[in-house]
């Protein structure tokens, strides 16, 4: 007897390698995925200028990011960009008009709350995959919306904004019913992706057991839940094989010993700095 629904996904048209350089822009969901990229040694960029909610600001990374990678000696646009929308929510600058990535504490009269239609999300979102795209054309984007619930703006109107947030992403990877922008080049949505992170914490694990204390963020074994299905969906076999590899040289890094001066943990520790060299030749790793 089945007590709860699975979600089914897509096995995506690429496949994450061994030590894959990955770049996410987003919500502080990407943060918690990203994050747990690094810990399993992958070279990845977690948000360069700060967690980034609604598309606009997704979009002010992507232009802020671009050119800086360009400069460094051996700066490369990752072939793997993971973007995560959290609201469509926008705030505005009352002086200039323009949209604020952070408001840095500054007094709230200041600024003009703004939602954002589905469309102006589309136009967003397609300025940043056009330009990733123009700068690597063989880039993989891949979309999710993070579950976690904005509690200030009301649970309703947080479901609204999450829904606009999904009907975006689904009209931007069926561009064909979007009429040509003049201003921007052609755009490959087939190399454009959806993970379901949102639909497996409300449709699958939907239980609050699976939140953290504050009842909004997902727990860290819901995060870990997820990482699962997105190693089993996107992870090659290579890749996989990558991760057990790692999985007890991390673990034996992260020992903490009741006698560090003894004889014994001397030549664990010394065993261990060998794994850890042979595993980064083998991966060319720095």
């Amino acid at each position: 007897m089945e007590f709860r629904t699975q979600v089914d996904i897509d096995k995506p048209h690429f496949q994450i390698e061994p030590c894959e350089e990955i770049l996410f822009v987003g919500s502080c969901f990407a943060d918690a995925i990203g994050h747990r990229f690094s810990d399993e040694a992958f070279p990845v960029t977690v948000n360069p200028y700060g967690v980034m909610y609604n598309p606009a600001s997704i979009l002010h990374t992507i232009e802020r990011w671009i050119p800086q990678q360009i400069e460094k000696e051996e700066g490369r646009i990752p072939r793997i960009v993971f973007l995560t929308l959290g609201t469509n929510h926008v705030y505005r600058l009352k002086s200039t008009g323009e949209i604020v990535d952070n408001c840095e504490k500054r007094p709230q009269k200041l600024f003009q709350e703004e939602v954002l239609s589905v469309d102006t999300c589309v136009d967003y979102l397609r300025q940043a995959v056009v330009l990733l795209q123009k700068h690597r054309p063989d880039i993989q984007v891949v979309f999710t919306v993070s579950p976690i619930r904005y509690r200030k703006y009301g649970y309703h109107e947080s479901q609204l904004s999450k829904a606009t947030l999904l009907l975006a992403v689904d009209k931007l990877m069926r561009l064909e019913s979007l009429e040509p922008l003049d201003t921007l080049d052609n755009l490959d949505n087939s190399r454009l992706s959806y993970f379901p992170a949102y639909e497996l914490i409300l449709d699958e694990l939907r239980d609050y057991r699976f939140y953290a204390s504050d009842m909004l963020h997902p727990s860290d074994q819901a995060v870990a839940y997820i990482w699962e299905r997105l190693v089993d969906t996107c992870f090659s076999g290579a890749a996989r094989q990558y991760l057990d590899e790692w999985r007890p040289i991390k673990q034996a890094l992260a020992h903490k010993p009741f006698n560090p001066d003894s004889t014994e943990y001397q030549a664990f520790q010394k065993h261990t700095q060998e794994l850890l060299a042979a595993f980064r030749q083998k991966y060319s790793i720095r």
